[in-house]
């Protein structure tokens, strides 16, 4: 009894199957495979030897288990011959049209079931992804080409055609037949050769093969266990996913360079493998059992190696190792420290030279393999010949010079993540280059007053910047020890730009037409000589120009900076570091008085600290960066001073008559109003029932924080304001 079953979409609902024989049945509303039958009833009707019998469906008759003489016209069924499908006991089989071969109907998910008509007919011949549907439903693989792209034998029809001229006949030929219910062009992926520009076929051919479990079992454990680390460890994974779901290796290539397969076929069938022509001849006798056998009667096999056979043995070839086995050389180099490479390679080139390494020398071919990222267009595609996108290097470093590219490449290349190429990168490192050489010229345009002593700003100077250069490079050296190279480089750039050009060179710089003394010159000196030793993997050429300038150096004994050690103490002065951040807010609030206020630098200000001054001791850098004539503590601002907050600590800035009373009020009216609207704006926002039930926890904490910060500078611009008109 079949009571709610559902087959392949067709519904059975209410009858009995007993002895054969189907009776007082009715089907309504059924429908099978997307073709309805609608309105039809079988009433006392025998189904007596797979056979019906009494009973004409319009055309229809069920015979052996086939169904045959039905179409479908729009909601009808008349009188035409469906051949497409057929009932074989257990499976369904479909008739390719013309050829009309029967092949079974399959379920996979691998088909796109919005795409087209949601079928795909499965050639496991003709295409890598069906021979691999068809390795897994054991179906057979017909190979239809002959080597020069005609259809062969197997094809049963068009043979002798070329493949191009039969797509286009069999499109006329199966809508000739009434086969073809439309057309449709769309997009799809065709391989072309880069060299011929023909299209590529795929195609079943006999080829050698190594197989990889043995050598995926010896690879996977060292990676797995960080002995042989990558950086990033996220393509761990990546390997580990193709380690332990390895294929084995086809190691053979159709071309005419390369190692030639050192396999020989028998006059009589079979082969031997050999490293030599001698050596093969040897083992073909010992293996036919015919001494008489000469080389004449071998055939060495056409086919090249794969060039990634060859570049796996690269870490030992290089030294000779298989050819002569622990030699000097490769017993001092072997294994080396580092591989830096791409991540589209792991599979190609790093796995494999891993599992050589091992195979053949014992061990890891390196200890560490660092991924680059894939450098891609603004547009995120992959440069390529095709689409044009790829500059020319040399152009690049015409116009922005070696070091130029190199630095603005490296500082936008975090490990294994992908670089969004523009001509910007380039033009910032050249900003960077530019950069260095004015800070050499301002130092090196000095005089040297060996008669002045160090003044007290370029005594703290010295002490501060010595830290601050001590605490980047172990910064860096960390960074280096992780293989975050690009981080390692922003911090020695934020190091130079500025912590020592916009601050240090300031507070040292002596006065115009004055000598600097040569305590605080030696020391500048040294840090750079620091800077230029840090900056030198990332910038060779300008760091090595700069440094060879520094000083009278010894050409003739190779004296370079490429070979010259890095010695930096590791001392550092965290609270006098931290300190000077808060000197450093003192002074940009200055500045920013100046700014606003539209007063010129060489007009000195007075300073007043409200209550007790916690940077005391810098009181000479302030000064002198900032243009004091004192610095004082105060309990009360005075009158109309323009005010700011460092920490928990008030500064004023009293102005007097050096700013143009009413318009500054008219200013800072202006810019009350701006941010007046501006705060309505945020509160009708956070007013909004719905925004605050559905927005993130992130965008209201946000939202409240533009909040205070308006009703903070609204309160401030409202009491200047105020002192203004008082005043």
């Amino acid at each position: 009894e079949w009571n709610g079953m559902e087959w392949n979409g067709m519904k059975c609902n209410g009858f009995n199957s007993i002895a054969m024989e189907w009776n007082r049945m009715e089907w309504n509303g059924m429908e099978w495979n997307g073709m309805e039958w609608n309105g039809m009833e079988c009433l006392q009707t025998e189904w007596n030897g797979k056979e019906w019998n009494q009973h004409e469906w319009k055309g229809m008759e069920w015979k052996g288990m086939e169904w045959n003489g039905m179409v479908r016209n729009r909601t009808e069924w008349n009188e035409l011959e469906w051949n497409g499908m057929e009932w074989n006991g257990m499976e369904w089989n479909g008739i390719v049209p013309l050829v009309n071969r029967v092949i079974p109907v399959i379920e996979d998910d691998y088909v796109d079931i919005e795409f087209g008509t949601g079928c795909l007919k499965v050639t496991p011949a003709h295409d890598v992804n069906d021979y691999m549907l068809g390795e897994k439903y054991n179906l057979p693989s017909i190979d239809i080409f002959n080597d020069n792209g005609t259809l062969s034998e197997a094809a049963g029809l068009y043979i002798g055609m070329d493949r191009f001229d039969v797509r286009k006949q069999i499109e006329k030929d199966l809508d000739a037949a009434g086969l073809l219910e439309k057309t449709e062009a769309y997009t799809n992926k065709v391989g072309y050769s880069e060299r011929t520009n023909v299209v590529i076929e795929p195609k079943l051919s006999m080829q050698w093969f190594l197989k990889m479990q043995h050598f995926a079992d010896m690879a996977l454990p060292p990676v797995m266990n960080d002995e042989l680390k990558f950086y990033p460890a996220k393509y761990k994974n990546t390997y580990r996913h193709w380690m332990e779901n390895i294929k084995d290796w086809c190691i053979s290539r159709q071309l005419w360079w390369g190692h030639r397969i050192p396999a020989y076929f028998l006059p009589e069938g079979g082969f031997v493998v050999a490293a030599t022509p001698e050596e093969a001849l040897a083992k073909a006798k010992e293996k036919t059992g015919n001494a008489a056998l000469t080389m004449d009667d071998l055939r060495q096999d056409e086919d090249c190696l794969d060039t990634w056979f060859s570049s796996w043995l690269w870490p030992i070839s290089l030294f000779d190792g298989i050819n002569h086995p622990g030699n000097e050389e490769i017993s001092y180099y072997y294994p080396t420290s580092d591989l830096v490479t791409g991540p589209d390679i792991i599979f190609f080139w790093v796995a494999r030279m891993i599992m050589a390494g091992y195979e053949y020398e014992g061990k890891m071919p390196f200890k560490n393999v660092y991924f680059t990222g894939i450098v891609r267009d603004k547009l995120g595609r992959k440069m390529s010949k095709s689409l044009g996108n790829s500059p020319d290097p040399l152009e690049l470093i015409d116009k922005y010079g070696a070091d130029g590219v190199r630095m603005g490449m490296m500082l936008a290349a975090p490990a294994g993540n992908d670089i969004l190429f523009d001509d910007a990168l380039c033009e910032q490192g050249r900003n960077f280059c530019s950069k260095i050489w004015n800070a050499f010229r301002l130092i090196k345009g000095w005089t040297v007053d060996d008669n002045i002593q160090a003044p007290d700003a370029a005594k703290l100077a010295v002490h501060w910047f010595e830290s601050k250069q001590n605490e980047v490079a172990a910064e860096v050296a960390d960074l280096f020890s992780k293989y975050r190279l690009s981080e390692a480089l922003m911090a020695v750039y934020k190091l130079f730009w500025d912590e020592f050009s916009s601050w240090y060179l300031e507070m040292i710089k002596p006065a115009y037409g004055q000598g600097i003394d040569r305590t605080t010159y030696d020391a500048t000196l040294c840090f750079l000589d620091n800077l230029l030793h840090l900056l030198h993997p990332f910038m060779p050429f300008i760091t090595e120009e700069l440094w060879q300038q520094m000083y009278e150096r010894n050409a003739e004994e190779g004296e370079s900076l490429m070979v010259s050690a890095l010695s930096m103490d590791i001392y550092v002065d965290t609270a006098f570091v931290a300190q000077f951040e808060v000197v450093k807010g003192v002074i940009s609030n200055i500045r920013s008085i100046r700014l606003q206020k539209n007063i010129a630098q060489k007009e000195p200000l007075d300073l007043q600290v409200l209550g007790e001054n916690p940077v005391a001791e810098f009181n000479a850098v302030i000064q002198k960066m900032c243009n004091l004539s004192s610095i004082t503590v105060v309990e009360s601002k005075a009158e109309g001073a323009s005010s700011f907050m460092v920490g928990t600590t008030e500064y004023a800035v009293p102005l007097g008559n050096m700013i143009d009373v009413e318009a500054e009020i008219a200013r800072m009216e202006a810019e009350l109003k701006h941010k007046e609207g501006f705060l309505q704006g945020v509160l009708k926002k956070l007013s909004n029932e719905k925004f605050v039930n559905n927005a993130p926890a992130a965008v209201l904490e946000m939202e409240r924080k533009k909040q205070a910060d308006a009703e903070s500078i609204i309160s401030s611009l409202k009491e200047s304001i105020a002192a203004l008109k008082k005043a």
